[in-house]
């Protein structure tokens, strides 16, 4: 159970922080076009995948299959 609701506290905390990173107005964030750009992208993108393989092994923990 611990493991599936830190799974979903990891997915709001990087949804919340990918909705700060998106531009507003007509301006860009300040990370685009700077060497810390993809580094950015990686740990948005290892951010979904830690939370899904969380969530993913609490719900196989919480059926038993563990």
């Amino acid at each position: 159970m611990l493991l599936l609701i830190a799974g979903i506290a990891v997915f709001i905390v990087t949804v919340g922080v990918f909705w700060a990173l998106l531009p507003s107005g007509d301006k860009l964030h300040r990370w685009v076009n700077t060497e810390f750009e993809p580094y950015i992208s990686v740990a948005l993108c290892a951010g979904v995948a830690l939370s899904f393989t969380m969530m993913l092994s609490g719900v196989f923990s919480l059926m038993g299959m563990s």
